[in-house]
């Protein structure tokens, strides 16, 4: 019975309400175990149902949470008829995750947007209710997914309800930051109105407030503290409160249960340590054990348990409370019970987790089951699931070798499943070994990818280093993979902590083993970038040329880069094609890169390759794009949790003249940068300062700034940091400092040999001339500028031929150059040297015309990223699955869309010019 909860019953109404009207739902209601939850999602049900809300459930079991998806299969399992309706790709995903299909391991976010699609597809033929109970205790892959959705969720008619228990038990950290109820006890007129509703029998005046004070308001603790024995409170004689009411109330549930016969106590810790409510498995189980089925008698008698089309337990607490009650032998003989009675073709996997939970000691032959689960549990994406079983067969298993060599897989698992602190406990179990060289090398490794992941330290080059050579002789394709990341990280975070740079890792590269085979388009890379730091770039640049034309011609249109392969490389290789100024190749790659990350749903890759596409739409003109793709990466970090990187913000907010933002974002940058020793990261940020002063006309400070820039490791920084740093330096009356740069970009521009670079440096060469040969150079770098996808640096070529031409005398043809430049530069956003070109066409006595306002303009990132889909033909699920929607989010998108253009079609948004 729910007394006292009128603000906790509203919330959860309205939010039907609100369902019914068009409106989706989200809530998390926590509280102490027993305050009251479970009755309220009870509440819910009931409300919905009367409604005409189809509703659907799911409870979280702690035995149950290491079984990936397991609680997501509750949920979803009765809506699977509609799974038809669904892309192929999500489909699959859903499929897989379910063990019902074989197949790659799916993302688990791409998961989340089938889940997503799915409960959108039930949707639309009403109302839809989800409650998930007891959520702490789901499996992290189902948590996570969940989580994804209810951050996801926009325009379905779909509520979704989570109770959690607060605090302690479990995992809770997905649900954080979603709209909360937070349930608390009852004041004390609801609490005794509710012991004299529940306790018919006249109660003793002090032993009534003496359970009132020990309940705290906690529902279940009044419910249940009574049918202990009120006497031992008459008087106040009873012990100090020393235990939580949630525990009082789970030693109720202990002395209820341990007053029942020897086999009743059995059947009831078999219920427990079985999860599923499966009614013929206990059966089976306790018959195994030599247990009548009129056992089960007593414990429904006491309200312990209830039996229908599945088993259940009066309450979660219940359940708890009976298995942690129960001696370890009585433990281990429910689990070896129900292993012994689970068929192994149906579920192996249980099966082997119960075998494993009921052996005393090692058992090879259990470590081995749970060793093949962990693989079928891998080959659903539930890694989680995967690291448990390896976990519990490297404890199962007595040879020293072989627990060592499954407590370090198990360890890869845990890092791969986002546990990297657990990962590092296992490490230290199979570094006592013994471990052979391979599986060493391994370890070191995988404490690497840990350091780096974690730090970004710049000890971690030196690191990688050492393994990619102890695994020369063992696994030459691992070696030459490691090689490669060394060489990466040391671009990434500026060398090697004892003071060496770059070359240095290189130097230790060349000692790369040749490739097994063929070599691919990774061994082509690593055999170019070492050639390029130890030889320099020009003969460096065609052995760098060939890898990124190998990576073009291997379009690996399926699997996520994250995994191991060509596609893990491509981010590198987008980078190395700025390396080389190969506009075309950089655009090929960066694109792919967010194209295979879409298409796998890796939602782990999927941002950072998205804010490197919007660094490369920022240089090409394309700011309105840019703006959109890191829309995109910040909804995508919201609902996973990831870490938000700033640096696609700062890039687009410098080139936008947004000096205020600017300033913010530079100044966390360069502070977390410098206190991690990432040099890379430090002049990415003062590439983007010195863009944001070169616009605002403050050359002294842009030329500062593009200096410190050009001291990175990372070449593509450099690159990039040349240009602006001659022409700050001609602007600030520096010409040495221009020239001293202009040396290096016009090497650079040679070896690369492509438009973008030569006008790069003939645009260079032109700031620094003078008279006819200034003008040759300007002109030579619009022609080359024209024909490259760089947008952005011809309208800059223009607006400083303008100025030479201003200050040459010649206005006319100044006007044409500035009023060109002003065009395409307030057109693309570029709005500091937008103004700038205006400053100077006033000084050549015209006035530049202010952009016209477009109906675009009113469109967010995200409204202006679907109405550029939509317009190209596609449908609304489609453009759903490119950006983890839900079809009917799209529409809701669609019609604020039509609304703020003044259309009423897709076909007119096919004939609007979209910037």
């Amino acid at each position: 019975m729910l007394v006292g909860r009128r603000a906790e019953h509203a919330a959860v109404d309205r939010l039907l309400t609100l369902c019914q009207e068009g409106h989706c739902g989200v809530l998390v209601v926590r509280g102490e175990a027993g305050v009251g939850k479970t009755a309220l999602l009870q509440h819910a049900r009931e409300t919905a149902v009367a409604a005409g809300f189809r509703v659907e459930g799911a409870v979280g079991v702690e035995a149950e949470a290491e079984f990936a998806f397991a609680g997501l299969h509750q949920l979803c399992g009765p809506l699977l008829e509609r799974a038809g309706a669904l892309p192929e790709p999500q489909q699959a995903a859903l499929r897989v995750a379910f063990g019902m299909r074989e197949g790659a391991a799916p993302d688990r976010f791409l998961v989340g947007l089938a889940v997503l699609s799915l409960l959108a597809e039930v949707a639309e033929d009403g109302p839809l209710l989800c409650v998930v109970d007891d959520a702490q205790w789901l499996d992290q892959a189902s948590a996570q997914v969940l989580a994804f959705v209810a951050r996801r969720v926009a325009a379905e008619r779909l509520v979704l309800v989570f109770a959690l228990r607060d605090p302690g038990d479990g995992d809770a950290s997905a649900f954080v930051g979603l709209p909360e109820l937070r349930m608390v006890g009852l004041p004390d007129p609801d609490a005794r109105a509710l012991l004299a509703a529940a306790v018919r029998a006249p109660l003793d005046d002090v032993v009534r407030d003496r359970i009132v004070a020990e309940a705290r308001g906690n529902p279940l603790a009044l419910l249940e503290l009574p049918r202990g024995a009120p006497a031992q409170l008459a008087g106040g004689f009873g012990l100090p409160d020393v235990a939580s009411v949630p525990r009082r109330v789970e030693d109720a549930f202990q002395r209820r249960a341990g007053g029942l016969p020897p086999d009743t106590q059995l059947l009831l810790v078999v219920a427990a340590a079985e999860p599923t409510g499966d009614v013929a498995l206990l059966w089976r189980a306790v018959a195994h054990l030599g247990i009548a089925r009129e056992a089960a008698a007593p414990a429904e008698a006491a309200g312990l348990l209830e039996f229908d089309t599945r088993v259940r337990f009066r309450h979660p607490l219940v359940r708890s409370a009976v298995y942690r009650a129960a001696t370890p032998p009585d433990q281990r003989r429910a689990h070896g019970a129900l292993a012994a009675v689970t068929d192994p073709r149906v579920d192996p996997d249980r099966r082997a987790w119960h075998r494993a939970q009921a052996v005393v000691g090692t058992d090879e032959e259990g470590a081995a089951e749970l060793e093949l689960s962990a693989g079928r549990a891998r080959a659903r994406g539930g890694l989680a699931a995967a690291a448990a079983f390896l976990q519990r067969a490297s404890e199962l298993t007595p040879d020293p070798a072989r627990r060592a060599s499954r407590a370090l897989e198990a360890a890869h698992a845990k890092h791969d499943a986002g546990a990297s602190g657990t990962a590092l406990e296992l490490l230290a179990v199979a570094a006592a070994g013994p471990l052979d060289a391979l599986h060493s090398a391994r370890l070191e490794l995988l404490r690497a990818r840990i350091g780096f992941d974690r730090t970004r330290g710049s000890d971690v080059p030196g690191r990688l280093l050492d393994v990619a050579k102890a695994l020369a002789p063992l696994d030459p394709a691992l070696s030459r993979e490691t090689y490669l990341h060394a060489l990466d990280t040391a671009i990434i975070t500026g060398g090697l902590g004892d003071g060496r740079g770059l070359s240095a890792v290189a130097e230790a590269a060349r000692a790369a083993p040749a490739p097994p085979g063929p070599p691919g388009p990774a061994d082509l890379l690593l055999d170019g970038l070492v050639t390029t730091s130890m030889r320099g770039f020009a003969a460096g640049a065609p052995e760098l040329r060939r890898a990124l034309e190998a990576f073009r011609a291997d379009d690996h249109s399926t699997g996520p880069p994250g995994e191991g392969g060509t596609p893990r490389w491509l981010w590198l290789a987008s980078r190395t094609a700025l390396r080389l100024f190969d506009d075309e190749l950089l655009y090929v790659l960066a694109h792919r890169h967010v194209r295979l990350a879409r298409a796998a749903g890796a939602l782990s890759t999927l941002p950072v390759s998205l804010l490197f596409l919007s660094s490369v739409s920022v240089l090409a003109g394309e700011l309105s794009r840019a703006a959109e793709l890191i829309a995109e990466e910040a909804g995508i970090t919201q609902v996973t949790r990831g870490v938000s990187l700033r640096f696609g913000r700062l890039v687009l907010a410098g080139w936008q003249g947004r000096e205020a933002e600017t300033v913010e974002i530079h100044a966390a940058a360069v502070q977390e940068a410098t206190a991690r020793g990432n040099r890379a990261e430090v002049a990415l940020a003062e590439l983007a300062w010195a863009v944001l002063h070169n616009g605002l006309g403050n050359y002294a400070v842009a030329l500062d700034a593009a200096e410190r820039a050009c001291e990175s490791l990372d070449p593509p920084h450099v690159n990039l940091a040349l240009p602006e740093l001659v022409e700050a330096a001609c602007r600030a009356e520096q010409p040495e400092r221009a020239t001293t740069a202009l040396e290096q970009l016009d090497m650079r521009a040679r070896a690369s040999g492509s438009r973008w670079a030569l006008g790069l440096a003939a645009r260079s060469r032109a700031l620094v001339s003078t008279g006819a040969t200034a003008e040759e150079h300007y002109r030579e770098a619009i022609e080359l500028l024209r024909a490259c996808r760089m947008a952005s640096y011809l309208a800059r070529t223009h607006l400083v031929y303008g100025e030479w031409l201003r200050r040459e005398g010649r206005r006319q043809d100044a006007r044409e150059q500035l009023r060109t430049a002003h065009e395409m530069l307030s057109g693309m956003g570029v709005e500091g040297f937008a103004a700038r070109a205006a400053r100077e066409l006033r000084a050549t006595g015209e006035r530049a015309r202010s952009r016209s306002a477009q109906p675009s303009d009113a469109l967010t990132a995200q409204e202006l990223q679907i109405a550029r889909l939509v317009a190209t033909g596609a449908t609304s699920r489609e453009v759903g699955a490119q950006l983890f929607l839900s079809p009917r989010t799209i529409e809701a998108h669609l019609r604020s869309i039509f609304r703020k253009l003044g259309i009423t079609s897709r076909r007119q948004l096919r004939d609007l010019p979209l910037p």
